[in-house]
């Protein structure tokens, strides 16, 4: 197989892209993580998206991490979601075509858990993290189709951007609730709680992986 790139064609031009291998034992299937809101200063090195990427690795999945445009190498400006909901198809293509036999996850932290939540149906994700998702704020979860595949939502409790209660009240309120994890002590980039991060993904995902791939 060749090299793998450093970006790739996007709609608003080149999309940066970080691949990594899973561990082994390697499994059949690729999450592609989603960074925080772009103007705030969010990209593909967040601690807690390159967190989750390391957890989901441990469990012997490929991730894909990009840079939606305007931020890092990628191009374009910040599109307040439209544009960022493209980015995120045009990499989902790409990681499909490149992995054919591989079943696609999605997570997000922040505003890229919204993006990657309004994606999670028309891209046909096999499980869905959705990590301090806001709720509350000025994205609009009302109207979001709510996902059928697995799906885990991470909330710290102590969070100061995103009100832990309203992600609390949006979660009750849906017909099929996701898996809630609520951390206590938790602040919204999830400061000195980035390992326990770590091991509530890997602990609550692990009846949703695939059976290892045969060598």
């Amino acid at each position: 197989m060749n090299a793998f790139p450093d970006n790739l064609p996007g709609p608003a031009g080149r999309i940066e892209i970080a691949f990594e291998a899973a561990e082994p034992p390697a499994r059949p299937a690729l999450a592609i993580v989603c960074h925080p809101l772009p103007t705030e200063g969010g990209s593909m090195h967040n601690k807690v998206v390159t967190m989750t990427a390391r957890a989901l690795r441990e469990c012997g999945l490929a991730t894909l991490r990009f840079n939606f445009r305007g931020v890092g190498a990628s191009t374009g400006t910040f599109d307040h979601g439209r544009g960022e909901l493209d980015d995120l198809r045009a990499v989902a293509a790409w990681a499909r075509q490149r992995f054919p036999d591989h079943a696609l996850w999605l997570a997000g932290f922040s505003f890229g858990a919204w993006v990657s939540l309004r994606a999670a149906e028309e891209l046909r994700a096999a499980a869905l993290i959705s990590i301090a998702p806001p709720v509350g704020r000025r994205w609009d979860f009302q109207t979001i189709a709510p996902p059928t595949m697995p799906w885990l939502v991470i909330q710290g409790l102590a969070d100061e951007i995103v009100s832990a209660a309203a992600v609390r009240a949006w979660v009750l309120s849906l017909p099929q609730p996701p898996r809630l994890v609520e951390m206590p002590d938790t602040s919204h980039f999830f400061h000195r709680k980035l390992m326990d991060l770590r091991a509530v993904i890997k602990h609550e995902i692990r009846d949703w992986l695939p059976a290892p791939a045969t060598p």
